[in-house]
Parts: C-alpha cells; structure tokens; sequence
C-alpha cells in the first residue's frame, strides 16, 4: 500500500535524507523499499559521521530527513531550531572487531595489553562517544578491570577516526590490531574480522533519532520516510541488517 497524506493525495517530489555512517546499509535497502510503495518519490542520500551531518544541516545544508546515531547530535541541530521533535527508530550494540586471524586481541580487556595498536572514531562521533563511555563504566566498575583501564586502553590509540566505517576499514585492512564499531558494521563484511564481545556489564545500547528537519522541502515525503520506519515493514529490514528495536 503506497503511503499517502490526510488528503489522499500521493507522497511525491524529491527527499533528502541525511544519515549516520552506520545506516548505509539498511538505508539503501530501505530507500528501496520506500520507492516501491512511493513511485512517485526519489530518495537522496548523504551519509557520514552524525557530527559531520549535525554541522551541515546547521549551516544550511538542504537536508529533509536527519537521523542520528545519539542523541547529543540530534540535540545539537534541535537546540539550534533546525529540527521538529525526534522519535527513536532503532537500537544497535558496540563490539570490538580485530583481524581475522589476529592473536593478540583476544578479549575487551586486552585492549589494555601495551603495543596494541587501536584505532576508534573521534569523540564527537557517536561509536567514538560511546566508546570513550564503555571504557569509563569498565574503570568505574567495582569488580572491573581496574580504575586505570580506559588510561590504558587510550594510551594505546593511534588514530580518531572520521566515522565508524573508517574504523572498520582499518582493522579489515590489518592497519590497526582493534577498533569499537557497531555489531551491524562487523557484520557486513563477514569473516573478515572477528567479533569480540563488550561485557554486558560496560556495554551501551545506542539509541537512533530520526526527525523532520526545518527547513525541508519536502515535509510530507519527510513524515512518510518516519513513519515507514516505524512500520512493520520498516522494521522488520532494520532488523534483517541486525538493528534492534527503539529502546
């Protein structure tokens, strides 16, 4: 069934959509989706870090959709007033990856091992923020690892990446011994890393907002876009690329 507003009237135009790196993927195959039910729709997409498309669309980038992988950059461009109120559409977990056939990072608490060579996403990007969180709550944990684990572990950091795909490249590559990504990263390219598991106990769930921005073009399109996210259909593609539901 083609999506419609309160007059009958067919989602039609041009939509832009600006989303986290993280979202490439399932984003893709959603806009697909999207234009199936709304041939009368095409669907623009512009990803990278959430704090680089924070920044755009408060400078004035033409955007009718932002969806963010935390909350601290949606609130960034709706405390400036450049976005109506944001709904969540989907959860996602932060895993470490290594190399495939790595033998030095076996476990979380081995990112504290002196040599280990780690790369994470810069700290205004959301996997580089919640990274920086998971490392925190491990040092503040009675029965963890020690109140000098995440001095540790940053000690050991070689580069802040732009986005959370960039981490994933580098270990893919061998270029870097671990980085935090999100569980759905890991999974697209397979056996091509190993997965280790952040500790149930210092994990974080990140959370991701979607709103309208002020200034689209489009806003009937924009609400449509929201709402086929919410949809069982949405969903249930979220969930075929290992997103989990709005928390």
């Amino acid at each position: 069934m083609r999506s419609q507003v309160a007059t009958g009237t067919e989602v039609q135009g041009g939509l832009t959509v600006f989303a986290a790196s993280s979202l490439t993927d399932v984003f893709r195959a959603l806009g697909k989706a999207f234009a199936a039910q709304n041939p009368g729709v095409s669907v623009t997409f512009n990803f990278a870090s959430s704090s680089v498309l924070s920044t755009q669309i408060n400078e004035g980038a033409p955007a009718d959709v932002f969806a963010s992988a935390n909350d601290a950059q949606m609130q960034v461009v709706t405390d400036a007033g450049n976005a109506s109120s944001p709904v969540m559409f989907a959860a996602n977990v932060p895993v470490v990856v290594v190399p495939a056939k790595s033998i030095g990072v076996t476990s979380f608490y081995d990112l504290a091992r002196p040599g280990v060579r780690l790369v994470l996403a810069g700290p205004d990007v959301p996997i580089g923020a919640y990274s920086r969180q998971i490392l925190i709550k491990a040092s503040q944990a009675t029965d963890g690892p020690g109140p000098g684990f995440s001095d540790r572990v940053l000690a050991n950091l070689r580069s802040n990446e732009a986005n959370v795909r960039a981490v994933l490249t580098k270990v893919q590559l061998g270029e870097a011994d671990a980085g935090i990504v999100y569980r759905t990263d890991a999974a697209i390219v397979g056996e091509e890393v190993a997965l280790i598991e952040i500790p149930a106990l210092y994990n974080i769930m990140a959370s991701y907002p979607v709103a309208v921005t002020k200034e689209s073009k489009n806003p009937t399109a924009a609400e449509a876009w929201i709402r086929f996210l919410l949809s069982p259909t949405g969903q249930a593609i979220l969930e075929d690329f290992g997103f989990g539901p709005p928390s």
